[in-house]
């Protein structure tokens, strides 16, 4: 099991300021989108309070296997078209493409 770093807390702390953060988190994304998101709108806006470089750790996170993007399929899909308007590119077409690998 991962233990969250600063940088984790930090990013979490952003999407759920109201989540008490327990150390048995592995993962943000989901957390976020299935105990503090009310609707896929609201997750839209909680990630739209990270910054570039926070979106780019979380999908660094999702391609070394650190972070779960498999918490819902809507959720996903509402992270990665994030990722590819606010960090187009080579690092966002690869983390849709090892989301749609892991997938199946």
């Amino acid at each position: 099991m991962r233990a969250l770093n600063e940088t984790d807390i930090e990013i979490l702390k952003k999407l759920a300021p109201e989540a008490k953060i327990p150390p048995h988190y592995r993962s943000i994304l989901p957390p976020v989108s299935i105990h503090y998101a009310a609707d896929d709108e609201d997750l839209l806006d909680r990630l739209k309070r990270l910054s570039t470089e926070n979106l780019k750790y979380l999908a660094d996170r999702i391609l070394d296997g650190t972070e779960c993007l498999l918490c819902s399929p809507e959720a996903a899909g509402i992270f990665l078209d994030l990722l590819e308007e606010e960090v187009p590119g080579d690092l966002a077409k690869s983390t849709r493409g090892y989301y749609n690998f892991c997938r199946g």
